[in-house]
C-alpha cells in the first residue's frame, strides 16, 4: 500500500463530499454573483466538512467567464438562469492537497450540455489512454487533449493539462517548471519516479467552443 496515494485518494473524497453537498443543498443558482456563491461554499465547507485551508485560489466562472483558464482573473459576473458554469476548489485535508472540478448547467440549452458531456467523455478517454502507456510524456498526453477537443468542434482552453498533486504544499516539494505539468513542453515520463518515489497527477480538462461564448471543466485525481 502506497500511504501518500492513500491519503491523496482521502483527500479527494472529502472533495467531491463538498461537491455532493453543494448540488443536494442546491445553492447554486441564477441572480447571485460568482463571488457569492463561492463565498457560500467557503462557508458550507467550514461548517459540514470542517475545511478551512485551500493550497490554491477559489474559483467560480460562469457564462463568458468560462472560457479563462486558471491563472485568469476576470471580473465577476452575476449567475444567468441558462448559464454554463464551472467549480475549481483545492481544499486540504490532514496536510494532503485536493484538486477538484465540475461543470454545470442551468436549464436545458443543449449546446452547453453537449459541451459539459464532452469533456466527461475526454476525462474518461485521457485515464484511459494514460493507463493504457507503460510509459507516456506530458506533451502526449496533453497532445491527446488538444487533439480530442478539435475532433469534437472545440477548442482547449489552456496550455496544461494538469499538474502535480502531493502533500501541501507541493508547489515547495516541486519545482514550478515543466516536468511538473502535463503540457506541451513536458518531454518526461509522467510515470518516472521522483527521488525513487512515485508521483501522483491531477488531470483537468477545460474546452471551450470555437466562438468563445463559453467553456466546461472537469478535474480530479489521474488514477
Amino acid at each position: 500500500m502506497n500511504i501518500k496515494l492513500e491519503r491523496l485518494k482521502e483527500a479527494q473524497k472529502k472533495a467531491k463530499d463538498l461537491f455532493d453537498i453543494i448540488e443536494k443543498e442546491n445553492i447554486i443558482r441564477p441572480n447571485i454573483s460568482e463571488k457569492q456563491l463561492s463565498s457560500e461554499i467557503y462557508e458550507l465547507a467550514k461548517d459540514r466538512l470542517e475545511i478551512k485551508k485551500y493550497w490554491h485560489k477559489k474559483i467560480v466562472r460562469t457564462g463568458s467567464n468560462t472560457i479563462f483558464p486558471y491563472d485568469e482573473n476576470p471580473d465577476t459576473l452575476i449567475i444567468k438562469d441558462d448559464d454554463i458554469l464551472w467549480i475549481d476548489f483545492g481544499p486540504i485535508f490532514e496536510n494532503y492537497e485536493a484538486d477538484f472540478g465540475r461543470t454545470y448547467v442551468l436549464g436545458n440549452n443543449l449546446e452547453k450540455l453537449k459541451l459539459k458531456l464532452t469533456v466527461e467523455n475526454a476525462w474518461n478517454d485521457a485515464k484511459e489512454f494514460y493507463l493504457s502507456k507503460s510509459s507516456i510524456t506530458g506533451k502526449e498526453l496533453f497532445n491527446f487533449l488538444e487533439d480530442y477537443a478539435l475532433n469534437n468542434g472545440y477548442l482547449f482552453g489552456n496550455n496544461i493539462a494538469g499538474h502535480l498533486i502531493d502533500e501541501f504544499s507541493h508547489y515547495k516539494i516541486h519545482k514550478s517548471s515543466p516536468e511538473n505539468y502535463i503540457c506541451d513542453e513536458n518531454l518526461t515520463d509522467l510515470k518516472a519516479s521522483f527521488d525513487n518515489l512515485p508521483r501522483f497527477w491531477i488531470l483537468e480538462v477545460h474546452f471551450i467552443d470555437k466562438n468563445k461564448k463559453f467553456g466546461s471543466f472537469f478535474e480530479q485525481l489521474l488514477l
